[in-house]
């Protein structure tokens, strides 16, 4: 007589490293003997891996759940787990929000360590490597150091190691993967040298054999090096740069604490596009941060003029608690940053 397996769903909100991570826990919920449902309705164990940059996502996951609920009345063996970026907040806070949900599970301690498993992208042949999580630059808008911490990256053979199997495994792509990359490594954690440690990553994984892409997201632009650069020239590195300025204004760039000028900005994809002449640059952009007047949205427009970007992710700016900005006045009405969304998706998106 056969013995049903039990089974596991994973929602995932969020950016690529969510993903990534909800690729991980799947490859432990696997090693344990689940299997993987079709949908949360045929599901023993529901795994919600959220994300908290904005209200928006943390409003689904709380939709989700009230759904979930509803499941539970018919199957009160269904079992909740919540994890990834929403708890950081306070534990008894998420009780009361969450009454349904049956753990709480903080996402180091849910992940397999990296050498003792790997994980099982749902790609066959593209697969996200975390090279370095949290990051160190507290930009007044973000939750990031707050949810994920400050930066840590991976041992630079353990990541070469953990692409050399995927590659025996029939992988030919990869994204590397982090908060900033561009700061992997950097001197306080491995090294004393100036030479970027990214640079030197991308150099050790572009000659792997059977390798045939190597994609990175997200890059900072304060740290993008010019051995980053020269490293980006490699055949095997993609020809697309996601390098988001957030807003083509100096006084808005100051108040989201970004360390660069519009100036340094555009000398950057000046130099780079100088070196890599059909290079592709996306960005990311927030509108109506408080206190953006007409005339520093404007200077958004001038500047993605400039640059002709390939694409951009465009966010209406909502206040997160926790976050520097939370304390600044959002004065910008809802309706007007709807209407620069606007200008922006039509000038840089309608072609896509």
């Amino acid at each position: 007589m056969s013995t049903k397996l039990k089974t596991y769903y994973i929602k995932t909100f969020g950016c690529q490293m969510n993903e990534a991570d909800s690729e991980k826990i799947a490859a432990v919920f696997n090693a344990q003997g689940y299997q993987l449902a079709n949908s949360f309705k045929e599901a023993d164990v529901v795994i919600i891996n959220t994300c908290s940059v904005r209200q928006s996502a943390e409003d689904r996951v709380l939709g989700l759940v009230n759904n979930l609920s509803k499941l539970k009345i018919e199957n009160c063996k269904l079992k909740i787990i919540l994890t990834g970026c929403m708890l950081r907040y306070p534990l008894p806070y998420l009780k009361k929000i969450l009454p349904r949900v049956d753990e709480f599970i903080k996402l180091k301690d849910l992940l397999p360590k990296p050498s003792s498993i790997i994980h099982h992208p749902s790609s066959k042949t593209h697969a996200w490597i975390t090279i370095m999580e949290g990051c160190d630059n507290y930009c007044t808008y973000c939750v990031v150091p707050y949810s994920r911490g400050r930066e840590v990256s991976r041992p630079m053979e353990e990541i070469i190691c953990e692409v050399k199997e995927l590659v025996k495994r029939g992988y030919k792509e990869i994204t590397l993967l982090g908060q900033n990359v561009n700061s992997y490594g950097k001197p306080n954690e491995f090294n004393k040298a100036n030479k970027s440690q990214f640079a030197k990553l991308l150099r050790k994984l572009h000659k792997i054999k059977g390798l045939k892409k190597i994609s990175f997201l997200t890059s900072n632009p304060q740290d993008l090096t010019d051995d980053i650069i020269k490293a980006m020239k490699l055949r095997k590195i993609d020809r697309y740069l996601h390098l988001p300025i957030q807003s083509g204004d100096d006084e808005i760039l100051k108040k989201m604490n970004r360390r660069y000028t519009v100036k340094q900005y555009l000398n950057l994809i000046n130099k780079i596009r100088k070196q890599i002449p059909n290079i592709e640059i996306g960005t990311d952009f927030i509108v109506g941060f408080p206190g953006e007047t007409k005339e520093q949205f404007q200077h958004t427009v001038n500047l993605c003029k400039q640059v002709n970007f390939k694409l951009a992710y465009i966010n209406k700016y909502s206040s997160r608690s926790g976050t520097i900005a939370y304390k600044l006045k959002d004065n910008v009405p809802w309706q007007e940053k709807k209407r620069r969304w606007k200008v922006l998706e039509k000038l840089i998106n309608k072609k896509i």
